[in-house]
């Protein structure tokens, strides 16, 4: 289906252009399709906001959140979305409206969204962003060069109950806590959908961050698992290449998600994780979560997020479980590190000589 639009360089210049697209070169825009018949995740689409609903911001590539409003021309990602908390879209153009599934810069077509959600701002595809050639532009034009695993640092990976269960907080604290113990560490996500929030959060620990934008996709979901596997390799791989000795990747959403679940069944990266850190919401979130891991021959070294918040629940948890929770101030803390991640980064390191 196309729809006619006129099309001047201006409007390129004159939009917003989201988070999403951080590293593509906006010097290559040059034109504009309304060809969408073939459009897929990634591609670059220029919409104008015609009803602000639910995401009244849009998150911009220079990490800075800006005010929405009608009229607005903005430039976003083809995306699914996956968001138990929020919505559930499709990165298809059937019709004369989409939807901005994500604030980070994920447009679509919202197919579901939770009970509290208020109906999704509402945009009219002007058309996919072609380059001097002619062809559409995506993010996935813009990757890092695709590297093979890496096998010198060690791989601690954060998982979760569900979405806002404080993986972030406990992925950034862990790298933060790492970086105080001395040492070198990258932070990364490896899985998700692209926003700022989780990479600010990375940055603001101190540590250098890339997530899977960096590998060339705007969001994950739906990916296949290959392509996820290749975009974490690169990922780790780089960070390694620059000097980091323990690499902390979060993965995003909760162990039931269709990626998480399936890097957890049997994929690279779970075989390349050195150890892992749990977080839950509470303490039924801890015991079903760690089920999970222990269904899969996997377990967590310490449960963190949401649970910590609360005394009586991080005693339930410890007294279901027998495993430590621990707080974000205790993440933090290079003698925390030591005692329970130490262990880990020194198996690694042995195991590594013995090779």
């Amino acid at each position: 289906m196309t729809f006619a639009t006129d099309f001047h360089p201006t409007l390129l210049d004159m939009a917003k252009w989201a988070f999403t697209t951080r590293r593509v070169s906006q010097d290559d825009a040059a034109g504009m399709t309304s060809d969408f018949s073939k459009a897929k995740a990634g591609d670059l689409v220029l919409c104008e906001i015609l009803e602000i609903g639910q995401h009244k911001k849009i998150q911009l590539s220079d990490r800075r959140a800006s005010t929405s409003y009608p009229g607005d021309l903005v430039v976003l990602c083809l995306g699914d979305r996956y968001a138990p908390d929020q919505f559930k879209a499709r990165a298809q153009i059937n019709g004369s409206v989409l939807h901005l599934a994500a604030g980070g810069g994920i447009a679509g077509e919202v197919e579901a969204a939770h009970v509290r959600m208020e109906e999704p701002t509402s945009l009219r595809p002007l058309g996919l962003v072609t380059n001097r050639s002619g062809a559409v532009m995506n993010v996935a034009q813009y990757a890092l060069p695709t590297l093979p695993g890496n096998e010198t640092a060690t791989v601690i990976g954060v998982f979760g109950a569900s979405m806002n269960s404080g993986k972030t907080t406990a992925a950034a604290s862990l790298a933060h806590g790492l970086r105080a113990a001395g040492y070198a560490t990258a932070g990364i996500k490896a899985t998700g959908t692209g926003a700022f929030g989780d990479f600010n959060a990375f940055e603001d620990a101190g540590v250098p961050v890339m997530d899977f934008t960096d590998a060339g996709m705007a969001t994950t979901y739906r990916m296949p698992l290959s392509r996820i596997e290749a975009g974490f390799d690169t990922l780790v791989s780089t960070a390694a290449n620059a000097g980091a000795e323990v690499v902390v990747v979060e993965i995003a959403d909760g162990v039931f998600q269709q990626e998480t679940r399936a890097i957890l069944q049997g994929s690279r990266i779970r075989d390349r994780l050195d150890a892992i850190l749990f977080a839950a919401p509470d303490a039924l979130g801890v015991v079903g979560g760690v089920h999970v891991l222990e269904q899969h021959d996997l377990s967590p070294f310490a449960i963190s997020g949401m649970v910590s918040c609360s005394p009586l629940a991080t005693a339930e948890a410890e007294m279901a479980t027998g495993l430590p929770v621990l707080s974000r101030e205790d993440l933090w803390d290079p003698q925390m590190i030591h005692h329970h991640v130490q262990p880990f980064i020194r198996a690694f390191k042995d195991e590594l000589s013995a090779a």
